[in-house]
């Protein structure tokens, strides 16, 4: 049996690895058509953009503050990335450093007051988006995608 044959699958006369690829793509395009339609969204009613809202997220989680290379890491973006959007917030009032004792160089970033009631009506609007977006998915579609998302990450953990 020839090796394309092995990994066709049982509905279709094409190689798995085709429908892999396409799997990928379609996985991309609604990724980016979810991500545009967001960057959008913050630009016209908040007048933000998806990297300050993605930061301003790690530091909400994260009421003791973050280093800089922390929130590079989580959000796997260049410090450079991150430094010109916490200098933002920080003028805006709606992140601090603070300085780490011990360490003369390193600050951790955290939300003020201010800041966390800007990023909770943020995130308010942000989960309001996702769910209009997504009002097509039932419970069952939701939570079959979820299982097979988690599988795929799963999977891609095992190769690393």
């Amino acid at each position: 049996m020839s090796e394309a044959r092995k990994t066709e699958t049982p509905d279709r006369k094409e190689p798995l690895s085709k429908a892999r690829l396409r799997l990928w793509l379609k996985l991309l395009k609604a990724s980016n058509l979810i991500e545009a339609s967001l960057r959008q969204k913050l630009r016209a009613e908040f007048g933000s953009t998806l990297p300050r809202f993605d930061v301003m997220s790690a530091l909400y989680r994260s009421p003791e503050g973050l280093k800089m290379s922390q929130i590079s890491q989580m959000l796997r973006v260049s410090n450079g990335n991150i430094t010109g959007i916490v200098d933002k917030l920080t003028e805006e009032g709606l992140a601090l450093r603070v300085a780490v004792p011990g360490d003369r160089r390193a600050h951790r970033v955290r939300l003020t007051d201010k800041g966390h009631e800007v990023f909770a009506t943020h995130a308010a609007a942000h989960e309001g988006w996702i769910d209009a977006m997504l009002a097509g998915l039932d419970s069952d579609d939701v939570d079959g995608m979820v299982r097979r998302l988690d599988h795929l990450s799963d999977t891609m953990k095992e190769h690393d």
